[in-house]
């Protein structure tokens, strides 16, 4: 679950990382008028959207008084965003910035580990800095059954430029974003820019978190009322409701996997063959025919999918099965879209012989062919 930038802060500041103070959330021009006026001085309107560019795409910008602040927010509420619509803005104090760095808590899945990434070139895209000049990456490794160590700090401080005389306080942040990190179950806490001020203590002036889903309800419940539903499309809001594991992406061919792993394999067959993913969707480790129809109403309810690929591989649920829970999903969808299956493991024999009797549905014996008869399929739609 992704977290806006204020709702961030405020838990990097519960468990001592230095944060802007006075700062607040707007949703009408006369809420940041009353804002700023209670903050004084310059401030910084922000939109609060669940994605990256705002500052380029005009989200975010200074306020010398609080008549401009409200004139902003007018601007900025309401703004579309690469596709999300602007319902809330963050009225922060101006900040007094001497140096931007970044610094991030992330889950390495490759080393099975938590890890520091923190660079000196904080405000930019990290991956345009991995990309352009990856020695300014500083990753390091965090053994989850010791925890963050004073070593580790000084090393990272170190590798970014930053003097002695700001280790200390470097090591606080630090330490307050590791507990954070942990505390909540959260794969990503980043900071950029962390910033340092003319007296050389240090300040998050923009935040970004993504707590594991998995975590939340029966670890961190609370966390649901973190949960913005205005940042969902239509199909995220309904997979929500049922159950179903659904990002929908940009593509044009809906992709039903049961599993995480091969649901990403999936995408990147199709990709190999030319195709865009429309979506990943994992239905799990059941096919019942309730789950499909939902999955397969998901799908369709994006516009732009011009073809649907299956794949799915029956372990402990039986091929056989999982072809006639999805012929008879099929009884309650209408649609011309056309559909490509591809069953592996148990009777998937017999399964793919079942399908084979369904009129105008096309069946594949490996992933490749499955991919490569879908992104036929989508062009020729």
């Amino acid at each position: 679950m992704n977290l806006h930038e204020y709702q961030a802060k405020r838990l990097f500041g519960e468990y001592g990382v230095p944060i802007p103070v006075g700062g607040d959330v707007a949703t009408t021009p006369e809420e940041a008028h009353a804002i700023a006026a209670k903050i004084g001085g310059t401030v910084v309107v922000k939109a609060q959207v669940h994605i990256g560019g705002r500052g380029k795409a005009g989200g975010v910008k200074l306020a010398h008084s609080p008549e401009e602040a409200a004139e902003h927010a007018a601007a900025i509420l309401g703004m579309d965003i690469k596709g999300l619509t602007v319902h809330k803005v963050l009225i922060d104090p101006g900040a007094d910035i001497q140096k931007e760095l970044y610094l991030a808590m992330l889950i390495d899945r490759e080393e099975r580990k938590p890890m520091i990434m923190a660079s000196s070139e904080g405000g930019m895209d990290i991956e345009a800095v991995a990309h352009d000049t990856p020695e300014k990456i500083v990753i390091v490794h965090i053994d989850p059954e010791i925890g963050l160590q004073l070593h580790q700090g000084t090393y990272v401080a170190s590798r970014i430029g930053l003097p002695k005389a700001q280790w200390k306080g470097f090591w606080k942040v630090l330490q307050g974003l590791w507990k954070c990190f942990t505390a909540t179950d959260a794969v990503q806490c980043e900071i950029n820019p962390l910033i340092v001020q003319s007296d050389g203590s240090f300040s998050a002036i923009d935040g970004k978190m993504i707590v594991d889903d998995n975590g939340l309800k029966l670890r961190h419940p609370e966390f649901e009322d973190l949960r913005d539903p205005g940042e969902l499309t239509e199909n995220e809001k309904k997979a929500a409701e049922a159950g179903v594991n659904y990002i929908q992406l940009d593509g044009n061919i809906g992709c039903m996997v049961n599993g995480a792993g091969l649901a990403m394999t999936s995408m990147d067959v199709i990709k190999l063959f030319g195709g865009e993913p429309a979506n990943f969707l994992d239905i799990g480790g059941g096919a019942q025919a309730e789950t499909v129809t939902q999955a397969l109403n998901i799908i369709l309810g994006d516009p732009k999918v011009e073809a649907v690929m299956i794949n799915i591989f029956g372990g402990i649920t039986r091929c056989d099965e999982v072809a006639r829970g999805f012929i008879e999903a099929m009884d309650h969808i209408e649609t011309d879209v056309p559909f490509v299956v591809r069953l592996e493991g148990t009777n998937a024999v017999e399964g793919r012989a079942l399908l084979d009797a369904v009129d105008g549905l096309a069946t594949a014996v490996t992933l490749q062919e499955a991919a490569q008869k879908a992104v036929a399929l989508a062009k020729g739609a």
